[in-house]
């Protein structure tokens, strides 16, 4: 049966009201679930830190046995070239070979240079990584904390929260759809959450910027959907103070 224009009005008002109390609800919550969320965003972020540290000290140390092998290469080419020395034929041999081993002697030289920088570089590495656990845990502990007291205020109501939710979606299965979906963007643009409201003191209830007596009276007779041509929000009804404000002036 399609409803009257009173008639939906009636249904965005009365979804509108379980909104706002589970607005009122979320809002206890004050600013910790951004600041889990935010804490969480930094710990994963030491901890890729940690990581990306950890994989460029497993690289260096790569390095090193690289540097090592090197070393032992060189010592089995000096052995090499002492026992060829000794079945040369002549000078020269003797002198290219000397070359040789005094070729592989500045090689092990290099690798124990190359070995030294290196486990510099790792120790600074090892300190960045120190560090950034510090912070870290320190971090985590944060974390432990400020969840464990989101989950306190949570729990308190929580119940109620369930409760609202259920009753929330059977009263949104009596809004159309497209009129649903209005309420919904309304809703998402609203600093306030509002989307549906009342003229109260002559002005919109949402906004608070006047509403012409004329477009009052076409709102309380509620024969179409009207909203608010400053902010968009719905009109559901004109508050009945406004009523007996108008009586007493007259």
């Amino acid at each position: 049966m399609e409803l009257t224009i009173a008639q939906k009005l009636d249904a965005l008002l009365k979804l509108q009201q379980i909104d706002s109390k589970l607005d009122e609800l979320v809002k206890v919550r004050g600013d910790l679930p951004e600041e889990v969320q935010d804490l969480e965003d930094e710990i994963a972020g030491f901890e890729t830190r940690v990581s990306k540290f950890q994989k460029e000290i497993d690289a260096l140390d790569t390095e090193i046995s690289g540097f090592k092998q090197a070393k032992k290469d060189s010592e089995k080419l000096i052995t090499k070239y002492k026992e060829q020395q000794n079945n040369v034929r002549n000078n020269r041999e003797f002198d290219a070979i000397s070359k040789e081993i005094e070729f592989q002697h500045l090689e092990q030289e290099l690798s124990d240079k190359k070995i030294s920088e290196t486990t510099v570089k790792i120790k600074f590495k090892n300190e960045e990584v120190g560090g950034t656990k510090a912070v870290l845990n320190e971090r985590k502990e944060d974390l432990k904390s400020k969840k464990a007291e989101l989950d306190v205020i949570i729990a308190e109501s929580q119940d109620e929260e369930k409760a609202l939710a259920v009753t929330r979606q059977e009263q949104s299965t009596h809004i159309e759809e497209r009129l649903l979906r209005s309420y919904m963007r309304i809703r998402q643009n609203s600093v306030n959450g509002l989307a549906v409201v009342a003229v109260k003191r002559g002005a919109c209830g949402g906004c608070f910027n006047m509403v012409p007596p004329q477009r009052q009276a076409d709102i309380r007779e509620k024969k179409k959907l009207i909203v608010c041509e400053h902010c968009g929000r719905i009109f559901a009804d004109v508050d009945s103070h406004d009523d007996i404000i108008t009586v007493r002036r007259i």
